[in-house]
């Protein structure tokens, strides 16, 4: 290594670049300050980004700051996966060991992708799953935020413009979704490189439209900063006429003007052309013959050249090896490497200025050199950089049976660190050179250790050749998961045709079920047609992985479009097959579909006894994808019988479970899902603030859409129509109209109808309805069924009397009656539907039958849901007032009034407390106690109430949302006995259930202070 090198060229001087430098400054005070700042750097080559991130870096030292430095290697045209990011985290390991291993605590095989020191070799050999690029990134951005929680850190990425796709993707999603944290994330980009086709293009558009990134441009310096840098190049004042000349030629670019002024400093201006390339060249030809060999070396061998492979590619004795290095260090052509032993070159434009100059066999043989070189001795070169360079070296040299070999071992090191951006175009590239490559040598390569996205079926891995099938099914998986889906597509219809020339009924069903996801992923259909061909091709065929996969994908589909006994025989039969051939991943999602389709049958315990079972066996073993899935279809199960208090403590588990494995796609739909359930215990604003959780996270499209549609039913019920008329349209948005599912479908429908009928549109609202009966209520839609045949028939009975909307109300209430005949009741929240909407038809009719509406308030009593209870006491207070009430009757309406105002001012309903209030001013009611009365109660209206010491501070810990578990532990008690003090609260109170108690303690101001613990998302 040679150190301490004069560097003529460079200016000492820092010149102009005030404004550029300010924007940098003021960015780092503000990450400082813990607001995380993100900036991309542009200009032309040579117009010193590298020099003002280098001024930046050095100034943000020292003021504390830690820095790490990354830049994006070019080995020929390939990028290695996230390389710049590799090197920038080994910096800030080195800067800050502790915290970053505090950082990454339980993580650090899955960071290891990114880092390989964290973790082992044989960590990362597990098969991908479809969120593993997803969690990679989140646990990134967790990483980054935890070690800037208390250090200021820059982290500058250099080069952008030849960033690998994988290096894109993670840089765009930390620009994102980084919210907390001391950080300054800078990138840096040619823009004279950034043509239309370019494949930066894209994200710096992406980039364009978030407000949180800030775009410098770095101009051409004027006349005066031209002058000021040959000054500071030559340490003296320069000619005028020089400066002159040189800002002409120059154009202002500062690496040009540094060249112009060395070379006219040392007389080599006379008989230089205008050609960049001829300016760019003229000091390496003036080296020593030996140099400028040893110059076209590195140029080959990509960014950077260790010092120990540079020496066994140059063939050279190590002193005329260092003899060529000094002239070509001395001259500022190479530079020391800052990163590890070995050279580049100081500026790229004169490397790539010298490799455009070699001849095509000249830069073949280099490239044969660096690769036999490398074959000798792996250790040349960093461990996590040798297959890919290996692979870049090999193709470059035109070896097709050296290439393909070496091209499949960088796939797969690509697909270990899920970079499936760069996995895909190896493997392209792989399909590319099959049929160059000799047979012989093609025999060799196994599918075992070259692609494991078809599984091995009816043959022996260790045995059986790789085929150019196995090599597009691995690239149609790599297509699908880095979002090339057009590209995955385009390669499933092609092995569909070779199929169809020589057929094979496995391979052929595996290639349908990934073209059925594709079909949905690019919303061109639901998939189940292409799903129907897979059936097909493997029925009557023996077990095989296959076999059980296309049985699972069916089973799935099946629950989510048409619930029923053929999706449930489809799961059994899943489930049968994969544990037949050992494939325990399919037998386990299997089951949890077998386990939600049982409960929606009716065999509710032995349902949910399967998926727990399943999501308790997923943790032991360590299948992250299932266990997500667990977190998120358990609790709606449970929230779908009625059980929100069991759902939503699952659900906080799950929020920490998917956080903590960084995935964000599960998280989202555990947050909407919590949302849900807090919306039925009466937690509204914490079901609020859950629901923008799930839209807040970096995911896709559902997730999003489901946080949208309990923003819906949330503004419903706050009777902000505009609101839930907005989140709607939102919903609809995300979902698309290519794939309805019951799920989706029908809650929106009721918000459909909610938002018609509060509006005065009942066509519209009829119209929702009729829609949803024409398609049908399959069996296990239920839980979205009766809620809404109820808010239909609410809305016809709320127009009861209207002379407009009499006509077609018969007909509609005979729909509504004869689609409730076909929704199960097996469980009290479904049967209190069923009481409730058999109330409600009676009202639509105009009959307000008292005993319906006692009957339906005692089913909904037991459910914990307080406003589903202070809608029903609403509706049994007016059938009473309506009946010719009699004292007893007016007494019961007005304690039930007081209750259903108490609930509605508490959860915000606005609808309900007005109905509430115009229905007791209509009765001459009085909802508040007289004066008189308020004068003659204790003034601790605890103590009105009965309420000893100990169960006024039970009430104040169910006020904030605690289980009694949470109560017995914060009162040193037992759960039994904390069970029994809430007992005899909700009896004293009056009231059937937590959220109601809560509510009359808000009421009465018993707590002011009392308040559920809040919920955010990261």
């Amino acid at each position: 290594m040679l150190w301490g090198v004069e560097t003529k060229s460079v200016s000492p001087v820092f010149v102009g670049r005030t404004s550029e430098f300010r924007t940098l400054n003021n960015a780092l005070d503000r990450a400082g300050a813990g607001e995380p700042q993100a900036l991309l750097v542009a200009g032309e080559a040579g117009v010193g980004k590298t020099r003002l991130v280098e001024e930046f870096a050095a100034a943000a030292r020292r003021q504390g700051a830690i820095i790490a430095l990354g830049g994006c290697v070019e080995i020929g045209a390939d990028g290695l996966p996230f390389a710049p990011f590799s090197t920038a985290l080994r910096q800030l390991r080195r800067e800050l060991p502790e915290q970053l291993a505090a950082a990454a605590s339980g993580q650090e095989e899955e960071l290891a992708r990114l880092l390989p020191e964290l973790g082992t070799a044989a960590a990362r050999e597990g098969r991908r799953d479809e969120q593993g690029t997803a969690r990679l990134f989140e646990l990134t951005a967790r990483l980054l935020e935890r070690v800037t929680a208390e250090h200021t850190v820059v982290l500058a990425l250099e080069d952008l413009h030849w960033a690998d796709a994988s290096t894109r993707h993670l840089l765009a999603y930390l620009f994102r979704t980084l919210r907390t944290g001391r950080l300054v994330v800078l990138a840096t980009y040619r823009s004279d490189d950034i043509h239309r086709r370019h494949p930066l293009r894209p994200l710096l558009a992406e980039l364009d439209r978030l407000r949180t990134v800030r775009r410098v441009e770095l101009g051409r310096f004027n006349r005066e900063e031209v002058h000021r840098q040959i000054a500071g190049i030559l340490a003296r004042e320069p000619d005028a006429d020089r400066v002159d000349d040189i800002f002409e030629r120059s154009d202002g670019n500062a690496f040009f003007v540094e060249e112009l002024a060395v070379a006219a400093d040392e007389g080599c201006c006379a008989g230089l052309t205008d050609s960049l390339r001829d300016l760019l060249l003229v000091r390496v030809e003036g080296l020593p013959e030996t140099a400028q060999r040893v110059a076209r070396i590195v140029a080959e061998g990509g960014s950077t050249v260790e010092d120990r492979l540079l020496g066994a590619v140059a063939g050279l004795a190590e002193d005329d090896l260092i003899e060529a290095l000094r002239a070509a260090v001395n001259a500022n052509i190479l530079a020391p490497a800052s990163d590890r032993d070995g050279y580049r070159f100081r500026h790229s434009l004169v490397r790539e200025a010298v490799s455009d100059d070699l001849l095509p066999g000249e830069r073949s043989r280099l490239n044969r050199r660096y690769a036999e070189a490398l074959e000798a001795d792996p250790t040349l070169v960093p461990a996590d950089e040798r297959v890919t360079r290996l692979a870049s070296y090999w193709y470059h040299a035109h070896d097709a049976a050296k290439a393909l070999p070496a091209v499949l071992d960088a796939s797969v090191a690509a697909r270990r660190r899920h970079a499936y951006s760069e996995q895909l175009r190896l493997l392209e590239r792989a399909m590319e050179l099959w049929d160059a490559v000799p047979d012989a040598v093609r025999d060799t390569l196994r599918p075992l250790d070259y692609a494991e996205a078809y599984p091995p079926c009816g043959c022996d891995p260790e045995t059986t050749p790789l085929r150019y099938l196995d090599l597009m099914a691995e690239a149609a998986v790599a297509g699908r998961l880095c979002g090339e889906r057009e590209r995955s597509l385009k390669i499933i219809k092609r092995a569909l045709r070779l199929l169809d020339e020589e057929p094979d009924p496995l391979r052929a069903a595996w290639f349908w079920v990934q073209r059925s996801r594709l079909t949905q992923a690019l919303a061109r259909g639901d998939g189940w047609a292409e799903l129907g061909t897979a059936q097909d091709l493997v029925r009557g065929l023996p077990p095989s992985e296959v076999h059980a996969e296309v049985l699972a994908s069916a089973a799935n589909w099946s629950m989510l479009h048409e619930p029923g006994p053929e999706a449930m025989a489809a799961a059994e039969s899943a489930v049968e097959y994969a544990r037949m051939v050992g494939a325990h991943d399919i037998e386990l999602n299997a089951r949890l579909t077998l386990g939600g389709l049982m409960v929606d049958a009716g065999d509710i315990e032995t349902g949910l006894a399967e998926m727990f079972e399943v999501k308790d066996r997923a943790m032991e073993l360590g299948v992250d994808a299932v266990v997500a899935r667990a977190y998120v279809n358990l609790p709606s199960v449970l929230e779908g019988v009625g059980r929100s208090e069991e759902a939503a403590r699952l659900l906080r588990e799950g929020v920490h479970l998917t956080r903590r494995l960084g995935l964000p796609d599960a998280e989202g739909w555990v947050w909407g899902n919590l949302a849900e359930s807090l919306h039925s215990l009466g937690r509204w604003d914490e079901a609020a603030q859950a629901a923008d959780s799930a839209q807040r996270l970096e995911q896709s499209a559902k997730p999003r859409a489901g946080g949208s549609i309990r923003l819906a039913c949330l503004a419903h019920d706050r009777g902000d129509i505009a609101e839930a008329a907005r989140r709607l349209a939102d919903a609809r948005t995300y979902f698309g109209t290519h794939d309805p599912m019951p799920q989706y479908a029908l809650p929106m429908k009721w918000v459909a109808v909610g938002v018609a009928a509060a509006e005065g549109r009942l066509p519209d609202a009829r119209a929702e309805l009729l829609a949803a009966l024409d398609t049908g209520l399959p069996p296990g839609t239920q839980r979205y069924g009766w809620p809404l045949l109820l808010a239909a028939t609410t809305a016809e009975a709320d127009a009861h009397g209207d002379p407009a909307s009499e006509p077609g109300r018969p007909e509609i209430l005979e729909r509504i009656r004869t689609a409730a005949k076909t929704l199960a009741t097996g469980v009290p929240v479904w049967q209190a539907y069923d009481l409730w909407l058999r109330a409600e038809l009676l009202r639509a009719e105009g009959r307000l039958e008292p005993d319906e509406w006692s009957v339906a308030v005692e089913a909904v009593e037991t459910l914990g849901r307080p406003y589903d209870l202070a809608r029903v006491r609403f509706r049994l207070a007016e059938a009473l007032l309506a009946s010719g009430a009699g004292e007893d009757e007016r007494a019961r309406a007005t304690e039930l009034l007081r209750l259903v105002d108490a609930v509605a001012g508490h959860l915000g309903a606005e609808p309900l407390a007005r109905s509430a209030a115009v229905l007791a001013q209509r009765a001459r009611l009085v909802l508040a106690p007289a004066a008189r009365e308020a004068e003659a109660r204790p003034a601790d209206p605890a103590e009105a109430l009965g309420l000893t010491s100990r169960e006024r501070d039970v009430l104040r810990l169910v006020a904030a949302g605690h289980t009694n578990r949470r109560i017995a532990e914060e009162l040193f008690i037992s759960p039994k006995t904390a069970s029994v003090h809430v007992s005899n609260i909700l009896a004293k109170l009056g009231v059937s259930g937590r959220g109601e108690a809560a509510a009359v303690a808000h009421r009465l101001g018993l707590f002011p202070a009392a308040a559920g613990e809040p919920l955010a998302a990261g």
